[in-house]
């Protein structure tokens, strides 16, 4: 077996960080804009709150989880 790093082609830690930092952009442009306008009614709803909160609350947590557990090249 070869020592080769087995994250060699996943992000790096410079990628994760600006994905940690735009999903908790996109998070916080979120929470502005529900207190701006209120909180939507309907379809609306699952997406604008639901669809937006996965996807950047997914992002997020998977950039922090490869950084606190070294899993980048």
């Amino acid at each position: 077996m070869d020592q080769r790093n087995p994250w060699r082609f996943g992000p790096t830690r410079g990628e994760l960080w600006v994905w940690l930092w735009i999903s908790t952009g996109g998070l916080g442009l979120m929470a502005v804009a529900l207190v701006i306008r209120g909180l939507p009614s309907g379809p609306a709803l699952a997406e604008v709150v639901g669809v937006a909160s996965l996807v950047f609350g997914y992002l997020g947590g998977r950039s922090i989880k490869r950084l606190i557990r070294r899993e980048h090249p």
